[in-house]
This record gives C-alpha cells, structure tokens and sequence, in this order.
C-alpha cells in the first residue's frame, strides 16, 4: 500500500483537502484509530455537516476509533459549535467533519480533546499525522478484544438550551431578522434556537445543501452577502445575519444592509461580558482588530490582550488568562462559558440582546463602537514574503514617532494610524490591514504600503 501523503491534507488546525483524491473513508477510519490513541480517550463524540461525503467519512473515522475499543457517541447533522458544545457537556473529545466555508469537493475534520480544547499542530494533530501515515504503510493497527460501541444521540435542544441560559432574550423588543445560512449548517441550528423568542425571522437558504448552489458559505467576502444586504433592506429588517458553511462565524449587517466591523462586534459582545461578570475581566484580541476593541474593554472595566491571528493562540491565551471573551477580525467569537470555544450563534444572540435591549436602530448601537476607518484585509501575491516585508521595514523604521512590532509579521503604530502585514501559512501572499483616525489618511497609509508590497 502506497504511504499516503498527508503534507496537503493535515493543517495548522485542522485537516482539510478534497475528497476522494486527497483522502477518503479508509484514511478517515486511521484518523479515528489515530485521534483515540493520541488523546487516550475511552470515549468520544463526532458530528458532521450537510457535504455529501460527511456521513461516509464521520462512520468511517468512528468505525476506526471504535475498533480499538472506544464507545462513540454520534450526534449526527450539527454546526461545530454545536460538536463543541457536545465536548464541552459530556466531557469528551470531539472530532467535527466539514471543510467549513471550502467549495463541495472538500471535505475535513476539526478535532478536539475533551471540554473542547483545541487539538492543532503543536497539541496533538502531528502525532495523529505520523500515526496515520505510519498506518497507510503497514495497515490498521491491532484491533482492542473488545469493540467499542457507536451509539447515536441527540444534542440540539440542549445546545440551544445552553446558549439561551447565557443570554437574556425573554424581554427584548420584537425585531424581524433575516438569516443567511448559505445553505449550510445555520439552516439546522437557527430554527431550535431562535424557536420562541420575540423574533420574525426572515430564513434565506436554510435548506442544507453541501453543493452550495446559491453562493459560497463564506460571508467574509462581500460577494456572498450582497443578496442578505438586498433581502434586509426589502423586509425593512432591522438586522440581518449570515453564518458560514459549519455555523461557527457570523456576520452582521445593520438595518440599512450595510456590514457591521466584526470588530465592532467584538467590542459590543465585550461590553455585555464584562457588565455579565461585575465589571472586570480579560478579553483576548487579535492584532488586526480595530484600536476600538481595547479602548471599549478597558472603558468597561476590563483588561484586554493582544495575541496573534489564529484560533489556537486565541484559546490558548484564553486558558492561560481566564479570559472571559475573545473575538478575531475573522468573526469567530470566543466564549469561556462555552469552553473557550468559538460559536457564530451566541455571538448573534448577543447582538439580538444588545438590538433589542434598547430602542435605537443597529447602526446607531454599533456607531460607538466603530470609531475609526479600517480597510479590511488586502492580499497581495509575492514572490519574496521576507523581501517585501523588510522593505515595509525599511520604509518605515526611519520615520519619527513610529514603533515597531513583530507579533505577527511586521505592525507599524504611529498616534494617528497603523497597520500590520503578515505573511499567509499556506499560500505566497502577503496581507495588510490598516487603520487610522479618519478615511483620507487610512486610504493614504493603505496605498502607501501596497505600493511597496506590490513593487
């Protein structure tokens, strides 16, 4: 049997390639002996999204573990937040099967270890990795005397029952909202949990459809929003939501179909935390989300720490502070009521609460919110990563007033402005996001370093 090649298939976070050229139900099933072995696990929980190989693949993968004699407990169509939320209730790893916002062919597996902590490259995903490669090679590995049982259960009430315990919606105004579930995940979680709360919910594409017929899952590109936009502003709604393939991001638009900052999300979610928990805490930000996010938290009493771009510096930084929030420019949200992990849907039923709450329109709520003009992220095809950025360096380590970090790539602050370019992991691309105290001097430090990026 040849060694399958896992360099394309396992990454950062998670694995993710096309099915069945890169991987397919007989390496799903190692990857199920391989996650039970790494973590130790006795015990286990899978789910899977609405791809037309997720079923195939998630009974594989239990099949795999339940040979070596692990119990699984299949819960069957769920959104990841809502596989996280099986880890975190049963204390139990959990592997998640969807390739999130990719086009149909893909397919990929999220996994976690029990309470929903990440499993990544440096917790676990290399050792599964040279297990499964290892195992391509030779064969399965022995099988237990004794098989493990795979039962199936279901957890969406309880899912929504958990994420409606740390929210208050019972005494919110009636306000009308139009959902788009791209056709994935949402579709299956937003009728349970906004069942009965004073919501007229508008639903767009909530047939779950791996193919993704209407438009890609993946409401971070302003392409697949335009028909929310269009939607919210014939409804007269007062806000409008869209989830990604497996429901963990969400995106905000206001009432006049204009995005929300996922920043200013961040901001806002971070206010209502910090007021739940007496007025103090910590709350985690990436480097790229807006200078209001830190002002926001530590008006509202709390202390806000900047981490790296990436979920797992998130989490683990959330572990080590006992921070209470986190958000990322990406729109994923961070709760350490829902084990640290991130979760699209109690995002949104924040912004509900806060909407609803009071009696302004959305735009005027976020308004305090976002209080200086960012230009969102801009990719730029290199052929010299390193190259390009020392030339940023170069540009502007002479300059007066300017200090220099290296968290993440290469951030640039000044009184007025700053930006940050960091490499991409996986492709020759260089990204920028810049921000400053007004649009004019934004779009002129933004073309500023394009102009060098791009040279």
């Amino acid at each position: 049997m040849a060694v399958a090649d896992l360099s394309q298939l396992v990454k950062a976070y998670d694995v993710r390639g096309v099915v069945p050229d890169q991987w397919d139900e007989t390496l799903a099933e190692l990857f199920g002996a391989a996650f039970v072995q790494v973590t130790g696990a006795s015990a286990i929980v899978t789910g899977h999204d609405m791809r037309p190989t997720s079923p195939g693949l998630s009974r594989a993968f239990a099949r795999g573990a339940a040979a070596l004699g692990v119990d699984v407990t299949e819960i069957g169509l769920c959104s990841t937040d809502q596989l996280y939320y099986a880890s975190g209730a049963l204390n139990l790893p959990g592997a998640m099967f969807t390739a999130s916002h990719n086009p149909a062919q893909y397919n990929g597996i999220k996994m976690c270890r029990a309470g929903a902590a990440p499993v990544g490259q440096d917790t676990g995903l290399a050792e599964i990795r040279e297990l499964v490669e290892r195992w391509s090679e030779t064969g399965a590995p022995e099988p237990a005397a004794s098989t493990g049982t795979i039962t199936q259960r279901d957890t969406l009430e309880d899912y929504a029952a958990h994420l409606l315990s740390l929210v208050d919606l019972a005494s919110i105004r009636p306000l009308k909202v139009v959902v788009d579930a791209g056709n994935g995940m949402g579709g299956h979680t937003v009728p349970t949990v906004f069942a009965g709360l004073p919501l007229d919910t508008v639903p767009m594409y909530f047939e779950l459809d791996g193919t993704f017929p209407n438009h890609e899952a993946n409401p971070l590109d302003p392409a697949n929003i335009v028909d929310l936009q269009k939607r919210v502003r014939e409804e007269g709604a007062d806000l409008g939501i869209a989830f990604d393939g497996d429901a963990d991001r969400c995106f905000v638009v206001d009432e006049h179909g204009d995005p929300v900052s996922p920043s200013a999300v961040t901001a806002l979610v971070a206010s209502r935390e910090l007021a739940r928990h007496g007025g103090k805490g910590t709350v985690i930000h990436n480097l790229i989300t807006s200078w209001s996010v830190p002002e926001v938290v530590e008006e509202n009493g709390g202390t806000p720490v900047r981490t790296r771009v990436g979920h797992s510096f998130i989490k683990a930084e959330m572990a080590r502070t006992g921070a209470i929030f986190g958000g990322e420019h990406s729109a994923h949200y961070y709760f350490k009521d829902f084990w640290n992990a991130d979760t699209g849907m109690l995002a949104a039923l924040h912004v509900l609460a806060a909407l609803g709450g009071q009696d302004g329109p959305l735009s005027s709520l976020v308004a305090q919110y976002d209080r200086y003009a960012g230009s969102g992220e801009i990719n730029s095809t290199v052929a010299d990563q390193a190259g390009r950025l020392a030339a940023v360096r170069a540009a502007y380590e002479v300059r007066e007033g300017v200090q220099i970090d290296e968290l993440d790539g290469l951030t640039i602050t000044t009184p007025d402005w700053w930006f940050n370019v960091r490499p991409s992991n996986t492709e020759p691309l260089l990204r920028l996001n810049a921000e400053a105290r007004d649009e004019a001097t934004m779009a002129k430090v933004r073309d500023e370093v394009l102009a060098i990026i791009r040279a």
